[in-house]
């Protein structure tokens, strides 16, 4: 990088520092008003009157509450895309901040509201004080969270309607410092899918099980021996995860209940491994029912794939990181088994999800999905300068 361009950096970055006490009153205005999955009403309403009054073409109502600026400049015919989403957690918040939510049950628990006011923040100063040449699309995502909004954005003909030659994403990371950025290419992150498996046995009175067929033993059963698919049937150098997150059967000490229902989340970073996954869990469902003289139902559902980060726009990411950031805070950061929508994205464009460090212990080193979760604003002008960096670099 020439001192030229060094210097200009600099400058970009403290600008965006400057800006950056307005976008941390934003988002602790997000938190403090948390929205699940397609409620994001108040939120969009927020990020479309931002974008607007900075001269963004904005679209509304992809994928029920999502929102997608548009800002051209030059000649280029290039397209990049950047999401953020905007969904909270069904959590009941415990961390006792002043900007802690108001709406009861109700939490941004895993930083949504870091990502959106990081994307508002580029925002802002992208199209005050940037010049690029190309089109920028600034995807504001609905319901991330388990419900796939980013597929229903997609099939409400996202790309067709704004179409992206790249498309990136970032999720802050817990345990990561303030200032670094992780990134790896290939599978990043877990496929996810869910199984609901509903037992029918025969009731009985508990002093004479004899009597009924009793569902409760195949539960117990099923329950241990899922876990032999993955110790004993998948490459222990091939990651995957069986989880029974439910059981729901009876309701009193002294009856045999009729029936059982299982609740089990299935993870994986391979798709043959996520294909025979469920084939086995299906198989051995029946087989354990049959042995246990059950009925047994199997709902499978297939959410969300493999995030697969693209080689060449990991890369670019990286150098951007790196000329921001310095070699010594861009680091190798994954894969990790929990799963995220934006997999459905980098399945029809090339691109790449980014960590962004949220600090450690006490600095912002909660994991998230807990009450205890806050989102490090520390963070937020790092993310938004990566972004601003981003840009400039594939828009020249």
């Amino acid at each position: 990088m020439t001192e030229s361009a060094r210097a200009h950096l600099r400058r970009s970055i403290e600008a965006i520092e400057a800006i950056a006490p307005e976008f941390v009153a934003i988002r602790r205005q997000i938190h403090a008003h948390p929205e699940l999955a397609f409620e994001e009403r108040r939120t969009s309403d927020l990020v479309a009157e931002l974008l607007t009054a900075w001269g963004y073409e904005v679209h509304r109502g992809l994928g029920t509450t999502g929102v997608v600026g548009r800002l051209s400049k030059g000649q280029g015919t290039r397209t990049l895309g950047i999401r953020a989403d905007m969904d909270a957690l069904p959590i009941q918040e415990k961390t006792g901040l002043d900007y802690a939510s108001t709406q009861p049950g109700k939490m941004h628990a895993c930083g949504h509201d870091g990502h959106t006011a990081i994307l508002l923040c580029a925002a802002r100063y992208l199209a005050e004080s940037v010049d690029f040449n190309g089109t920028l699309n600034l995807i504001f995502q609905p319901a991330e969270e388990n419900e796939g909004g980013a597929l229903r954005m997609l099939e409400d003909g996202l790309f067709e309607r704004f179409p992206c030659d790249e498309i990136y994403a970032l999720h802050n990371a817990p345990g990561l410092p303030v200032g670094q950025i992780g990134l790896i290419a290939g599978p990043a992150m877990a496929s996810f899918d869910r199984a609901t498996v509903t037992l029918t046995g025969r009731s009985a009175h508990g002093a004479m099980p004899h009597h009924g067929i009793d569902v409760m033993q195949g539960v117990a059963s099923m329950v241990l021996g899922l876990q032999s698919i993955v110790s004993r049937e998948i490459d222990a150098l091939k990651s995957a995860v069986i989880t029974v997150g439910s059981i729901q059967a009876g309701a009193t000490y002294n009856v045999v209940p009729e029936s059982a229902t299982i609740k089990i989340g299935v993870r994986a970073l391979d798709p043959k491994v996520r294909t025979h996954l469920e084939t086995r869990l299906r198989d051995f469902v029946a087989a354990q029912a049959q042995s246990f003289q059950l009925q047994a139902e199997v709902v499978y559902e297939r959410k969300y794939p493999v995030l697969v980060n693209h080689d060449r726009q990991t890369e670019r990411a990286r150098e951007v990181a790196v000329r921001l950031l310095g070699e010594d805070n861009v680091v190798s950061r994954g894969p990790v088994m929990g799963s995220e929508d934006f997999a459905y994205m980098l399945e029809q464009r090339p691109g790449a999800y980014i960590r962004l460090g949220n600090g450690l212990g006490q600095d912002g080193g909660c994991m998230v999905h807990n009450p205890l979760y806050d989102f490090n604003d520390r963070a937020l002008p790092v993310g938004a300068a990566f972004w601003t960096s981003l840009t400039q670099s594939y828009l020249a």
